[in-house]
């Protein structure tokens, strides 16, 4: 089994977050200044340099606005489809 964090699903996991973020029209410094969190916490997200655990994807997902479980299974969708 390989690293979760180096899967094609969490790579696509990445690819959602960011697209939510611009979806909320929000950079990688204002979503930060939600979060309380510097900048380069979203990029190293964002980049695959740091894993989020469930809790922190969920503070991310209340500060994008977005549903968790529709994010979730727009993820489970998406990996279907390749």
């Amino acid at each position: 089994m390989s690293k979760s964090v180096f899967s094609e699903k969490y790579h696509l996991f990445r690819k959602l977050l960011v697209q939510a973020r611009q979806l909320a029209n929000l950079t990688q410094s204002e979503l930060s200044a939600k979060l309380s969190r510097p900048q380069s916490y979203v990029s190293k997200y964002e980049r695959g340099e740091r894993r989020l655990d469930l809790i922190e994807f969920l503070e991310v997902a209340e500060a994008l606005q977005i549903e968790p479980a529709t994010f979730i299974n727009q993820l489970l969708e998406e990996k279907e489809d390749k």
